[in-house]
């Protein structure tokens, strides 16, 4: 898969996980929503972890600087 997501964004996309993950934990963010919110956290870290975003390539966004 072709990388699509650059440092900035995988940097944002693991503090909204943690964010998300906490507010959860904490009890801010109880219910459906919360496990909504721990399933979009889930997959915020997996994307920047390999960094690649599927919707992104869909349609056609990359963050990845350009290469030389």
């Amino acid at each position: 898969m072709k990388k699509n997501v650059g440092m900035i964004d995988r940097v944002v996309r693991i503090i909204l996980a943690v964010g998300l993950t906490v507010l959860y934990f904490t009890g801010i963010i109880p219910g459906i929503l919360g496990i909504v919110l721990m399933a979009f956290a889930g997959i915020f870290l997996l994307t920047s972890l390999i960094k690649t975003c599927p919707l992104y390539s869909i349609f056609g966004i990359s963050t990845c600087p350009l290469k030389k």
